[in-house]
């Protein structure tokens, strides 16, 4: 039954905190995600070690809350607890100066039980937590909290309180792992004796392993990111923990960090020189200008800006930019890098500043200030990590409308869409493996883009600065985690209006996106389907949606009148892209079809029996599409005119015939085809003058053509005389239909004809009668009697 009153109670536990105090990601998560959680309606309590280097307006705004004591081993070690709201969040500071009055949160040689301490005081202030207040889940960050978990379930399960307490351990960088001799089992965390955690603490012979034992004893494992959650159950990335991770990987999971997005927004920030917005971006070049007068760089718009805001380590991809630096420094880009790390990568940026005065900037020094100036003015920022769990670097140079340039490996490939050049997809670019020449190939296809092709290049910036990355997002998704392991817990009406509205928006917009490519694919169908477009006499206007047409040739296959034009298409989608390319592009597609010959000739067989079928179905659909079955017969008169030259030599047009059947009948063919196509743009405005026209042209082109054929159709003419009995056959039966359906053929109709005499062409040419011209009828019934003594001459000649 679920709890309408109570809202999740959550206790968020790390090692840093922004703005107290950071060092990493970890702090910029703890900073910002308990205020989202608070702000989608839970409670949440964050706890926090009182560093000595918190700041003095935040310790004078602390009040004593309690303080007890706490076990560790031998040890019985003094907590207090200082309690600040701030941003609406309350905090909770563990104060115990031998621990935390140091001059820096890690690094020093007693870490192992400075942070059991703080795991172990954690877990013991959930019975001294405010009225009312009974933690739901135990939030869990990092290896200094790792222990929080296994003393919770070895030291406190069964009390009443801790009954209810779900624990969850996020993983920030599974290459900090927390790891200490095993003498600190028994002598700091006293659990030498318990076989459970000796077993699942230990890491190896001599030593144990903090994060380990998190893993192991953790009800749910998040991460931060669904990409690294993925490479860390492999060996490559998993770091010794792949094993486990495989192990518990139903119970693991990636979830994206956010950002400030307040913090971070270059219409607001005063850190900057000029502010600005997406829609007016003039504020950006501004900056830009501003940058490289302080940096000592040439003060020019028209070359890229890369910049680096980075540790200078190998796992931040310094090798890569060493390598790669000379290339693309004397390639034109300007760069410039904050940061500080190795020593080697220090001298490395260096020397390179010295080589390249006014391109090449290297700041060694920690200056957030000047970082975020570098964000705003930058054009493009490089992050080539060798691994990287989520990285806020890339978001918020997005942000700030400065391209990402990353390699894909974590975060980095979730959060950054790579450029596609064809779509205008993307929000960055990116390169795949761990290689510093796929890293410059990468820096100069974002130089390439913004040199040759400015516009695109600001729609790819409007569209980086227009992704959310607010950690409203993220907290919604760790809610959804913590009421799945607390079902009996109402969810506050807020959230779950806010996620109802959310999907069937995304809903709509999936529909609103698919609409648009169904209406478009639409226009092309009527060109394969006279049948269907009864409604829209100017079809063949709307034939030229070419790029549709690919998609729409497959759905016609169900009805009957689709195949005689789809069939032709299928075998060169080039050839049918339009009639009005057609028209201008005759002699083009007439060669595509000839190279369409041998592949058609088998689909005929079975389109014919269609057509046949379906122009006995739809007389009334042709009528309505006259227009449009125009020039689909334009389409199937200049394909299958040509399909026909390999099995059909005796049946040519009537001209044709009488002009080039001295030659070669399958050159007359080839002629034909041409004369068809050419004389198809006439026959959609002079219907009745075609039939006149058609041969005056043909003799023309037959005359041109016959010799140049002559050669190729010598070898043809042998397989033709095996199937001259068959044409005998075929011609009364195409006769006998060409007189049995006179009216219903169109203008171009004795071309198709003529071309189709065959016996399996007899029923290809159906297709060509579906618009009914009445000018063309009278001419229609005389052409069967020519067409019948051609092929009666030509079989006699061939037969001798």
């Amino acid at each position: 039954m679920a709890q309408t009153s109570k809202k999740m109670q959550i206790v968020f536990a790390s090692a840093e905190c922004a703005p107290f105090v950071k060092t990493g990601g970890l702090g910029d998560v703890a900073g910002s995600l308990p205020a989202a959680l608070v702000r989608a309606g839970a409670e949440v309590i964050v706890m926090v070690p009182k560093y000595a280097t918190i700041k003095d307006e935040y310790k004078a705004q602390m009040e004593h809350f309690t303080d007890f004591y706490v076990s560790l081993s031998w040890r019985n070690e003094y907590c207090g607890l200082e309690k600040l709201e701030h941003d609406g969040v309350t905090y909770m500071f563990v104060d115990n100066e031998h621990y935390f009055a140091r001059d820096y949160p890690y690094g020093f040689f007693d870490d192992g039980e400075r942070f059991a301490f703080f795991s172990k005081a954690i877990t013991e202030s959930l019975q001294h937590l405010p009225e009312g207040f009974e933690c739901d889940i135990l939030h869990c960050n990092d290896w200094q909290t790792a222990l929080a978990p296994v003393f919770l379930r070895e030291f406190y399960q069964g009390l009443p309180l801790y009954d209810r307490v779900k624990t969850v351990f996020s993983i920030h960088n599974v290459a900090f792992q927390g790891q200490f001799s095993d003498t600190v089992m028994e002598d700091i965390l006293g659990m030498a004796h318990i076989p459970a955690a000796a077993t699942q603490l230990r890491c190896d012979a001599c030593s144990i392993n903090y994060m380990l034992g998190a893993l192991h004893y953790a009800d749910a494992i998040t991460t931060v990111s669904p990409t690294y959650a993925s490479e860390i159950q492999t060996p490559e990335f998993g770091e010794g923990l792949d094993g486990v991770l495989r192990e518990r990987s139903y119970a693991l999971q990636g979830i994206l960090n956010g950002i400030d997005v307040v913090g971070f927004d270059p219409a607001t920030d005063k850190r900057i020189a000029a502010n600005y917005t997406v829609d007016d971006r003039a504020g950006k070049a501004v900056c830009k200008a501003k940058l490289q007068e302080e940096l000592g760089l040439e003060i020019r718009d028209d070359r890229p800006l890369m910049v680096m805001v980075t540790r200078l380590t190998r796992q931040k991809g310094m090798d890569l930019v060493m390598y790669a630096l000379d290339r693309i420094l004397s390639g034109g880009v300007q760069v410039a890098v904050l940061g500080t790390g190795d020593r080697d990568y220090e001298d490395g940026l260096r020397y390179f500043q010295g080589k390249y005065p006014g391109t090449m900037s290297a700041r060694i020094e920690f200056d957030p200030a000047l970082s975020q100036r570098m964000y705003a003015a930058a054009d493009m920022f490089l992050m080539p990590s060798k691994f990287e769990p989520c990285g806020l670097s890339q978001i918020i140079a997005m942000r700030y409308g400065t391209l990402p340039i990353v390699r894909e490996t974590g975060g980095l490939k979730d959060t950054v869409q790579p450029y596609n050049e064809f779509t205008g997809e993307g929000t960055g670019f990116s390169f795949s493996h761990f290689n510093g020449d796929e890293m410059g190939d990468a820096v100069f296809r974002a130089a390439r883009l913004f040199w040759d092709n400015r516009k695109a290049w600001d729609q790819l910036v409007t569209q980086a600065m227009s992704q959310d990355f607010s950690w409203t997002r993220s907290a919604d998704k760790y809610l959804d985690l913590y009421f799945f392991m607390h079902p009996e817990i109402k969810r506050p009406v807020a959230v779950e209006a806010a996620a109802a509205v959310e999907e069937p928006v995304a809903v709509e917009a999936a529909a609103a996106v698919e609409e648009p490519v169904a209406a478009e694919s639409e226009p092309a169908a009527p060109v394969k389907e006279p049948a269907a477009a009864e409604a829209e006499p100017a079809a063949p206007v709307k034939e030229p949606v070419a790029a549709e047409e690919p998609k729409a040739e497959e759905k016609p296959t169900d009805d009957g009148e689709v195949k005689p034009t789809a069939k032709p298409t299928a075998k060169k989608t080039t050839t049918r892209k339009t009639t009005a390319k057609k028209a201008t592009t005759t002699k083009a597609a007439t060669s595509k079809t000839t190279a369409a010959k041998a592949t058609t000739t088998r689909k005929r067989t079975t389109a014919a029996a269609k057509k046949a079928v379906e122009a006995e179905a739809a007389p009334e659909v042709k009528a309505e599409a006259t227009a449009e079955a125009t020039t689909a017969e334009a389409k199937t008169v200049a394909k299958t005119a040509t399909k026909t030259a390999a099995k059909k030599t005796t049946a040519t047009k009537t001209a044709t015939a009488k002009k080039a059947t001295a030659t070669k009948s399958p050159a007359t063919k080839a002629a034909t085809t041409k004369a068809a196509a050419k004389t198809t743009p006439k026959a959609a405005a002079k219907p009745a003058v075609k039939v006149e026209e058609a041969p005056s042209e043909t003799k023309a082109e037959a005359a041109v053509e016959a010799k140049s054929a002559a050669k190729t159709t010598t070898r043809k003419r042998a397989t033709t005389t095996a199937k001259k009995a068959t044409t005998k056959t075929a011609a009364p039966k195409a006769e006998a239909k060409a007189k049995d359906k006179p009216a219903v053929e169109a203008a171009p109709e004795p071309k198709a004809a003529e071309v189709k005499t065959a016996p399996k062409a007899t029923a290809k040419t159906e297709p060509a009668k579906k618009a009914p011209v009445s000018p063309a009828a009278p001419a229609e019934e005389k052409a069967p009697t020519k067409k019948t003594s051609v092929r009666k001459a030509t079989a006699t000649r061939k037969r001798r």
